[in-house]
């Protein structure tokens, strides 16, 4: 598996293939997701202020994405020995707790992370009905106080995407909590 650093990110980039288990028990690989639809794939935790303060959003995003039929994966790569809020069992349990619509993958070798370039929670990665990356920019105007949000950005890109358009406006970078990397 080629590493791709986030300095070489490029729009048009094929989504690297991965094989990560679910908090439903399962495991899943990219072809799972693959349905001639936009797919989005988001690096989140269970710990991190950014996405507490944002998750219910999230929430929102994957059942409005649900609508579209685009699938929306989210996954952890923290590492759960420093940061026990985001093992595997705490992964599920949250899941269960918010009734995710959303599937929530281990990247427990943060291998997935460091291929597909994610550098912090939340992390967005929104691919085109090819799987060629679209879109790498922030959920919305407002990350701290949902009540300010004027416009959603991610979900306004993956509807023009999921109209064959191309994104019309400007990517906002996300910022969060930096990736708990596992200490070597």
């Amino acid at each position: 598996m080629p590493v791709y650093t986030p300095e070489k990110i490029e729009f048009g980039q094929a989504c690297p293939d991965f094989k990560l288990p679910a908090v439903d028990g399962k495991t899943y690989q990219l072809a799972n997701f693959q349905n001639q639809n936009p797919l989005l794939i988001l690096f989140i935790c269970n710990h991190c202020p950014y996405v507490k303060a944002i998750e219910d959003r999230l929430i929102t995003l994957g059942h409005d994405l649900k609508n579209l039929n685009i699938n929306m994966v989210a996954i952890c790569s923290n590492d759960e020995v420093s940061y026990p809020e985001d093992s595997f069992a705490n992964l599920k349990k949250r899941a269960e707790v918010k009734k995710y619509p959303f599937y929530y993958l281990h990247d427990q070798s943060q291998a997935v992370a460091k291929t597909i370039g994610a550098i912090c929670t939340p992390d967005y990665f929104l691919y085109d009905h090819n799987t060629k990356l679209a879109y790498r920019g922030r959920l919305d105007d407002s990350w701290k106080d949902e009540t300010q949000v004027k416009t959603r950005e991610l979900y306004e890109a993956a509807l023009e995407l999921s109209q064959n358009k191309k994104i019309s406006r400007p990517q906002t970078p996300s910022m969060g909590c930096s990736i708990k990397w596992i200490k070597s």
